[in-house]
């Protein structure tokens, strides 16, 4: 028996998709009426360049990962990065392997590890006072562009560095470097001076059902 049957073109609407001419043209219309207010949102902003402080806080997982994504992004451009971590000890991360290997980073890893590790006040202190005069000295470089300063917020919050001189030499920084501070517990006159407030919510954290810090994950 011969099959007649002529196979549907390709381009053919499938049955139940044919196309409305009205529903398209409301479509267009609604998107059209879009991004006329985009554009003029767009041409309102006359600020072309400007080194932000950026604050990635919050109970929520990720203030980290996103300024470390930041960096990425900013190697990317051929941008000298600085790292300074705070608090954190002194053990081998992904993120540091792989930015290093990306590009120009200056990298400084001076925390001794938790408070409640280390529990000598004295010593916390004095690793918060290096870590900040390293940040200090990358701000200072003409040729770095982005500067992360990887959980200042909880050197800030057990008072490990004093928040007037912080804020001040966050507020004195040259007009061109973007700057990024992560950490739960921003205090509020950093939120205050800063161009972006990121805050991080907590849902749910796999730590809760007994899930331990993994390679690749948490470091």
């Amino acid at each position: 028996m011969t099959d007649n049957t002529k196979a549907a073109p390709d381009h053919a609407p499938k049955s139940g998709t044919a196309p409305d001419p009205e529903a398209a043209e409301r479509h267009r219309r609604k998107m059209a009426a879009r991004k006329a207010v985009q554009d003029a949102e767009v041409a309102s902003k006359t600020v072309t360049e400007k080194g932000l402080l950026m604050v990635h806080t919050g109970s929520g997982k990720g203030k980290s990962t996103a300024a470390f994504g930041l960096a990425v992004r900013a190697l990317g451009h051929g941008w000298p990065v600085g790292v300074v971590q705070f608090g954190k000890g002194a053990w081998e991360t992904g993120e540091r392997r792989v930015l290093e290997a990306l590009g120009d980073v200056r990298w400084h890893t001076l925390g001794e590890g938790f408070t409640w590790e280390t529990q000598d006040r004295a010593r916390d202190v004095a690793a918060a006072e290096r870590a900040f005069a390293a940040a200090e000295a990358l701000m200072a470089d003409p040729a770095i562009r982005l500067v992360v300063l990887d959980e200042l917020n909880i050197a800030l919050r057990y008072e490990h560095l004093d928040l007037d001189r912080v804020v001040a030499a966050l507020k004195g920084r040259r007009a061109d470097l973007h700057v990024v501070v992560t950490g739960r517990n921003a205090k509020p006159a950093l939120v205050e001076i800063a161009d972006l407030v990121t805050e991080m919510t907590l849902v749910k954290h796999h730590f809760q059902a007994g899930v331990k810090a993994q390679a690749g994950i948490e470091w």
